[in-house]
């Protein structure tokens, strides 16, 4: 058994939660530490963590297949969804129970400040590589996660935008009036937001007029990844008000990127609407207005010592988001995108 899967099997009891709001890491970064070589200190890293597990919540009441909306979004049901997924994974293969459930949680991306999908991220990853007993039981844990903090954002706008490169169509989000509390009390202020909904309906793209239901479906991995690409780099220019939330802004895309090749291709358009949405509600939430110089670059800087950085760390928001910069890094080949990773590090520490 892999390094991965036992370390699964660890958490397997833990809840999705701690404190009664914060996610539960552990799964999303012991994932990123096995994908990157670093399986030997997972379970180090597992150990050094245990103080932030909280037992799985239990049920109070089985969810019926047919009774789903009501306890949508509801998380005094945790443990009704923990069983619920159980039985899901353990009745159908994985990739029937992902495509069923993927359309009904997509609109509520910003579930769990966007752990939810980020969880589900992680466990397709895993599974792409391998099936395996504790990796699909981690997808359905993931999947309950999400389906237990389902949250909307405000609705983008509908009809035609004149579509943006990422990098501009970020510079173009407006900020919240407000930074000030938590993420739920910044998202309902989208709401109000007048520029709210023409910045989180133009998903970038660029050269033409694109509807956010016409998404060419052969250039959906490719717009995914420049939002990646743009979110990353924004926030060694834009992380220092808010590091670790602003990280989200890039790993909640890189999710839904990672997810594509185990979903049908019919539900990659709305995958890419509801990527860039999440991804200008946290830049609307928790980037300021004013950027600070990009970090700089070293030259002979490379991958594994930019992960190294995050492995040092000890933190899983620095693990996380330099897995996703490398990421970004396999497809573009720019060096500064392994500079803000480290720059990330530096900023989040331990958590």
């Amino acid at each position: 058994m892999s390094e991965l899967d036992e370390a699964y099997q660890r958490v397997r009891l833990s809840g999705p939660e701690r404190g009664g709001w914060l996610s539960n890491h552990a799964p999303m970064a012991i994932e990123a530490l096995a994908r990157h070589g670093h399986g030997e200190a997972v379970h180090r890293w597992l150990d050094g963590y245990a103080d932030r597990l909280e037992e799985r919540p239990r049920g109070i009441e089985p969810i019926a297949a047919d009774e789903w909306r009501d306890p949508l979004g509801d998380p005094v049901r945790t443990g009704d969804w923990l069983d619920y997924f159980d039985r899901e994974v353990a009745d159908e293969p994985w990739r029937q129970v992902l495509a069923r459930w993927w359309p009904r949680l997509l609109p509520g991306i910003a579930a769990g400040a966007t752990h939810g999908v980020i969880r589900v991220g992680h466990a397709v990853r895993a599974l792409l590589e391998q099936e395996t007993a504790p990796r699909i039981g981690e997808l359905g844990q993931g999947l309950a996660y999400w389906a237990a903090r389902w949250q909307p954002l405000a609705p983008p706008g509908a009809g035609r935008y004149l579509a943006t490169d990422p990098r501009t169509a970020l510079d173009a989000v407006p900020r919240i009036p407000d930074q000030r509390f938590g993420i739920r009390a910044r998202l309902a202020q989208l709401a109000d937001l007048p520029r709210w909904p023409a910045a989180a309906g133009a998903v970038p793209h660029g050269g033409e007029r694109v509807g956010d239901t016409a998404a060419d479906e052969d250039a959906v991995p490719a717009r995914l990844a420049g939002i990646v690409h743009a979110a990353v780099l924004r926030h060694g220019t834009h992380g220092y008000a808010n590091p670790v939330m602003l990280v989200h802004a890039a790993t909640a895309p890189n999710a839904v990127l990672r997810t594509l090749p185990a979903i049908p291709r019919v539900l990659w358009a709305a995958s890419l609407a509801a990527a860039w949405a999440a991804t200008a509600a946290v830049t609307a939430s928790y980037a300021p207005a004013t950027g600070r110089s990009a970090p700089p670059t070293a030259p002979d800087v490379d991958p594994a010592e930019a992960m190294q950085h995050a492995v040092d760390s000890t933190g899983p928001h620095a693990i996380k988001f330099a897995d996703t910069a490398l990421d970004a890094y396999a497809i573009t080949s720019d060096t500064t995108l392994l500079a803000a990773s480290i720059h990330a590090s530096e900023q989040t520490g331990r958590w």
